[in-house]
């Protein structure tokens, strides 16, 4: 995989592979192991208060001396005080998500930081590139956690977006594989992000039993819920089982509400509770069959990657 293109010289990394800043997974132990590999490793900051974030971004710095960066979800009633921690601790890459990046793009910029935001549709990622945004993560409804309401796939979504923007697009949702990276290439993307595939390696920090239960999985076992109030991607399990019988019965927002702020992404991702947890996840869980250390997926992507790219030279006339 020889690639060299905007977000490889954006973010001075060797490959153009990057991890999702995914709550209860992505610690420095990720990060650092996504950075050294040659991608570049995101600090998930969602499920932090400010001073783990500065704890975390302290020991990244001191496992690697590629660059890393922290995703910052907006809707977070901290948010300012997460970006300020990141900028102060010396983060110069942000990822944010679920919110407008306009709100906070002048004090990111006025410290020299790049800033990319994950929009799920076009009008999205125009108002992203409007305000000052460097890139934007392209998330199809694939992906797991949460979702754009629109559900747009990332076959439909990356190729529409590339066309109608001038910032290079990251492609994101149901990437797993080396032959997706080189499609997702293919659609315009000139980054991908992967989460679940790395949310499962030996330096993930969610629970083993999390890990295993996406190993053990299929293609058909995750499920979107609470279209209502904001749309997630997850594991099939006994609580989703309830929130979908609370919605087909009618529930009102507050109660869906209710389901969901009871840390259940803690339960699910970080203890591994399969029964009463959110057990977050995308849909490319029928590739993903072995936990693996990062580097050994950076390997295997590499080596897909470069045989897909063969067998596509090979049709050409």
């Amino acid at each position: 995989m020889k690639i060299k293109n905007r977000i490889t010289d954006l973010f001075d990394i060797q490959y153009p592979v990057i991890q999702g800043g995914m709550v209860w997974a992505s610690g420095w132990k990720l990060a650092s192991a996504v950075s050294n590999s040659g991608g570049l490793g995101l600090i998930g900051s969602g499920s932090m208060k400010p001073e783990l974030l500065i704890e975390h971004i302290n020991k990244c710095w001191q496992a690697t001396n590629k660059p890393f960066g922290v995703n910052i979800p907006l809707l977070r009633k901290d948010s300012d005080e997460l970006i300020k921690a990141a900028l102060n601790a010396g983060v110069k890459i942000f990822f944010t998500s679920a919110g407008h990046p306009g709100k906070y793009i002048d004090i990111l910029k006025s410290n020299n930081a790049i800033v990319v935001h994950v929009v799920s549709n076009l009008k999205q990622a125009k108002k992203a590139e409007d305000v000052g945004c460097d890139s934007v993560v392209c998330e199809g409804v694939e992906a797991g956690g949460h979702n754009g309401s629109d559900e747009l796939t990332t076959f439909c979504l990356i190729p529409h977006v590339a066309m109608n923007i001038n910032i290079p697009v990251i492609a994101a949702g149901g990437i797993a594989t080396g032959s997706g990276i080189l499609a997702a290439l293919a659609l315009g993307a000139e980054g991908i992000q992967i989460g679940t595939l790395f949310a499962t390696s030996k330096e993930s920090s969610a629970s083993e039993n999390y890990k295993q239960k996406i190993i053990e999985a299929n293609e058909t076992d995750s499920t979107l819920l609470f279209r209502k109030i904001g749309l997630v991607r997850t594991l099939k399990n006994e609580f989703t089982n309830s929130v979908k019988d609370a919605e087909d019965n009618g529930a009102n927002n507050d109660l869906l509400r209710e389901l969901l702020a009871t840390k259940r992404e803690f339960k699910g991702i970080f203890e591994g509770n399969f029964k009463e947890g959110l057990m977050e996840t995308g849909q490319a869980l029928g590739v993903i069959n072995n936990i693996y250390s990062t580097q050994e997926i950076f390997n295997k992507l590499i080596t897909e990657y470069d045989d897909s790219l063969n067998k596509l030279n090979k049709m050409s006339l």
